[in-house]
């Protein structure tokens, strides 16, 4: 139970909320696409059923990841990874229109499972970098991306149109998650413990970095776009 109260669960766990929360839009397309062509009667039926599947999938491969972010080296990767997919999160270029709708109760759960399990892994890794090898709150964050993805998600694709600045937050979220995976790779932990100012002043780089040029990429895609 100390475990619970201290600063750093409360921390990493919101942390995690706030990245279930900015990439839960991606996988809310999924799973309106592919029961879109259901009876209405099936339509909830297959949303949770998949949800569920992808989730217990989504599970073991997070703790999978946990596991192996303990390797010497792979804290390092799954950060310039996560640095990737947080700018990735600024500069959207959708491909959804090649999701096919499905006909069938059993198809469409199939759908959902294998399309958000494939689209999840940038979830996985950024929950699993959020939680720092805590098993508990990697349990706690799927606990809670559950209801977010069957409930929340239309809800939470209109938040981010209106008000653009939630993605920004989440994108900052997330290079700092990276960073500070980054910071934490065992061979680099004594050049960072010796030099502190630099490890933060490395995090504010990533964090700052990331914004400005996801900000820049997107200016330009959208400009690209009005061309063409």
């Amino acid at each position: 139970m100390e475990l619970l109260l201290t600063p750093e669960f409360w921390s990493a766990l919101l942390a995690i909320i706030v990245i279930d929360l900015v990439l839960a839009g991606d996988n809310a397309i999924v799973i309106g696409m592919a029961a879109r062509n259901l009876p209405a009667h099936q339509q909830k039926k297959a949303i949770i059923l998949g949800t569920v599947g992808a989730i217990v999938i989504r599970a073991l491969a997070t703790l999978a990841v946990v596991w192996l972010l303990k390797i010497p080296g792979l804290l390092l990767v799954g950060g310039l990874i996560l640095i990737w997919i947080s700018l990735k999160l600024l500069v959207q270029d959708e491909g959804h229109d090649t999701m096919k709708a499905s006909g069938s109760l059993g198809a469409a759960i199939w759908t959902i499972i294998v399309a958000d399990t494939v689209m999840g892994l940038d979830n996985v890794i950024a929950v699993a970098g959020a939680a720092h090898g805590d098993f508990l709150l990697v349990i706690i964050g799927l606990i809670i991306s559950v209801p977010i993805m069957v409930w929340g998600s239309t809800l939470i694709l209109k938040v981010m149109e209106r008000y653009p600045v939630v993605i920004y937050i989440g994108s900052a979220v997330l290079a700092y998650t990276a960073a500070s995976m980054v910071t934490t790779e065992k061979f680099l932990v004594p050049f960072f413990t010796a030099y502190p100012w630099v490890k933060w002043l490395f995090i504010v780089a990533v964090v700052v970095g990331v914004l400005l040029i996801g900000r820049m990429k997107s200016r330009e895609q959208k400009r690209l776009a009005e061309q063409s």
